[in-house]
C-alpha cells in the first residue's frame, strides 16, 4: 500500500464551515455586515459562499461557488436591503461542491419562508432523509442542513413558534450543528447539546449578532457578548433577545471540537472562554517538554504551526524565525476538495528563506500530519535550501479515526498513522525526528480549562452516537463498526 504524505491540516483537512448572522436595529447594514463577517470566516470554507436577507418579513438572498470576494460586490450587496440576515462559508464535509448545495438554504412551506445556514454533521442525517423520502417528500440538496430544514417545517406545523419547532428539531436531529435559522422576522441560533463546533453572540449598539468565531463579530465591530451554550437557542427579533433551553430526551456531554484550537480556528478567536492563539502557544511549549532537541532554530508552518513554534520557542529557549514563507493567493490545500487540487495547491504555497536554514539543524513545527503529501514536500525543500537537520514536531496527535461531526477526517485506510509507525512516517518524511503532541496533553494544551471536548479522532471516543448509515464509506483500512468506540 502506497502513501503519500499531506498536511492535513494546512493542506488537506476538511472541515469545516462558517456561519454568521444579524439581527439589525437598523444602525449596521445587515448584508454587509454578513460580508464582512464571511471575510473573517473564509478560512473555514472557501468552495461556497451566500447571504440570506428579510426585508419586512421578504427573504431574497444570493449564493455562488467561490469565494466570498469573488461572489459579492457593491451592486449584490446594494440589493439585499432588510433588517436581518444569515450567511455562510462553505466547505463540503457532506454533499458534493456544487451550487445546489452552497448555504444558506432558503425554504418556502406552508407556514412561510424558512432559511437556514449550517456548520457541523448530522449522524442520523440518512435515517431522517430516508423516512422524509418514503412520505414522498423530494430532496433538492445532498446536505444534513436540508434535512433539518425538512424537520424545522414539520415540527413548526405542529407548534405556535418558530423556535419552538427548532426545540423540537432537537430532539430529532443527532450529531452537530452550529445552527442559524431566519424566519420572515426572526434570527435564531442554535447550538447542538455537545456543543461540537463555535458559535458566539456579540452586539454592535442595538443589533445582535451571531458568528462561528468571535474574530467575525471584531470584523463587523461588534462587541463580543457570550459563547452560546451547548443545547441552548438564542433568539433575535424586535421584542430583544432571549435564551430557550430545551427539555432534551438525551444527555450530552459537552465535546468542543479540540481540532478548533489545534488548526480550524483564527488565532484571534476565543471559543468557550480560551484563547486560541494561546492554546496552540501552549502546544508548542508541550512538544518543547516532551521531546527536546539541541537545534539552532525553531520554525512553524504557516499558518496554524507557527503560533506553536512560538510557544516552543519561549519554552526551549532556542530562538524562533520565520523561514518559510507563504503565498498568501493560495487558499488551504486541506479544503480543496480532492487529492488532485491539494497536491498541485502544495506545490506553489509554501517557500524557504534559503539564507535563514542554511547549515542550521532546525525545528519545524506543523499543525498535523493526515495523509501526507504536504510533509516530505517542505522536509524536502528545508534540506534542498541548506538545512542541516529537520526535526518535525507535530502539535496534534496522530489522526487513528475518522470524524463523523463534520470535519472531513477521512477513513482509517487513508490515515498515514493507521498504517505507520512513527518511526516509519519519520522515515518517509525524510525529518531527522518526530514527536507529536501526546493525547493525553490535550487538556494541558487549553491550560485544563474545564471544557470539555472532543478528542475522537485521536482516540476513536465518540461522544455522540454513529449509525451505520453514517459509518459508511469510513470503514475502509480493517475498521469494523464493532471497532468504534464511544464515550459513555
Amino acid at each position: 500500500m502506497n502513501f503519500s504524505f499531506d498536511n492535513f491540516a494546512k493542506e488537506g483537512l476538511h472541515e469545516e464551515c462558517g456561519v454568521f448572522g444579524i439581527f439589525s436595529d437598523g444602525s449596521i447594514n445587515p448584508a454587509y455586515a454578513c460580508y464582512n463577517g464571511l471575510l473573517a470566516l473564509q478560512h473555514r470554507g472557501q468552495e461556497s459562499c451566500g447571504i440570506a436577507v428579510s426585508d419586512e418579513g421578504v427573504i431574497d438572498y444570493h449564493k455562488n461557488m467561490g469565494l466570498v470576494s469573488e461572489v459579492f460586490n457593491n451592486s449584490i450587496l446594494d440589493s439585499l436591503g432588510g433588517q436581518m440576515g444569515i450567511s455562510h462559508v462553505r466547505y463540503s464535509t457532506a454533499g458534493g461542491s456544487v451550487l445546489e448545495n452552497a448555504q444558506p438554504l432558503v425554504m418556502r412551506y406552508v407556514k412561510g419562508t424558512l432559511s437556514v445556514a449550517h456548520n457541523g454533521n448530522l449522524t442520523n442525517a440518512l435515517e431522517i432523509r430516508r423516512q422524509f423520502e418514503q412520505r414522498g417528500a423530494i430532496f433538492q440538496t445532498t446536505i444534513d442542513s436540508e434535512v433539518i430544514a425538512y424537520v424545522i417545517a414539520r415540527e413548526r406545523l405542529k407548534c405556535h413558534t418558530v423556535e419552538e419547532a427548532v426545540a423540537r428539531t432537537m430532539n430529532v436531529i443527532e450529531g452537530a450543528y452550529s445552527l442559524l435559522v431566519m424566519s420572515p422576522r426572526k434570527v435564531i441560533a442554535a447550538r447542538d447539546p455537545h456543543g461540537f463546533h463555535p458559535l458566539c453572540m456579540g452586539k454592535y449598539n442595538d443589533s445582535i449578532v451571531f458568528a462561528s468565531e468571535s474574530a467575525a463579530l471584531d470584523a463587523c465591530g461588534a462587541e463580543f457578548v457570550r459563547d452560546i451554550e451547548p443545547g441552548e437557542i438564542v433568539v433575535a427579533d424586535h421584542n430583544g433577545v432571549r435564551s430557550i433551553k430545551p427539555r432534551l430526551e438525551k444527555e450530552s456531554k459537552k465535546s468542543l471540537c479540540i481540532f478548533e484550537y489545534i488548526y480550524f480556528a483564527r488565532s484571534d478567536s476565543f471559543i468557550d472562554g480560551v484563547s486560541v492563539y494561546e492554546a496552540r502557544k501552549q502546544a508548542g511549549r508541550i512538544l518543547a517538554r516532551t521531546y527536546p532537541v539541541e537545534a539552532d532554530m525553531v520554525i512553524g508552518v504557516p499558518e496554524s504551526g507557527i503560533d506553536a513554534a512560538i510557544g516552543y520557542s519561549e519554552e526551549s529557549g532556542i530562538p524562533y524565525e520565520k523561514a518559510i514563507v507563504k503565498n498568501s493567493y493560495i487558499g488551504r490545500t486541506f479544503i480543496k476538495p480532492s487529492q488532485k487540487e491539494r497536491m498541485k495547491s502544495v506545490r506553489i504555497k509554501l517557500n524557504p528563506i534559503a539564507d535563514m536554514v542554511r547549515g542550521k539543524r532546525v525545528i519545524m513545527i506543523d499543525d498535523s500530519i493526515v495523509r501526507g503529501t504536504t510533509v516530505d514536500r517542505i522536509v524536502t525543500m528545508l534540506r534542498e535550501a541548506g538545512a542541516k537537520e529537520v526535526h518535525m514536531r507535530i502539535s496534534s496527535p496522530p489522526f487513528l479515526w475518522p470524524c463523523y461531526y463534520g470535519t472531513d477526517i477521512p477513513s482509517r485506510g487513508e490515515l498515514i498513522a493507521c498504517n505507520h509507525t512513527v518511526e516509519e512516517i519519520k522515515e518517509l518524511s525524510g525529518a531527522d525526528s518526530l514527536g507529536y503532541l501526546p493525547a493525553e496533553s490535550l487538556h494541558e494544551m487549553i491550560n485544563y480549562a474545564p471544557i470539555g471536548f472532543c478528542d475522537g479522532c485521536f482516540t476513536g471516543n465518540y461522544p455522540a452516537a454513529v449509525t451505520k448509515e453514517t459509518f459508511k464509506g469510513k470503514e475502509r483500512g480493517g475498521m469494523n463498526f464493532s471497532d468504534k468506540k464511544q464515550k459513555k
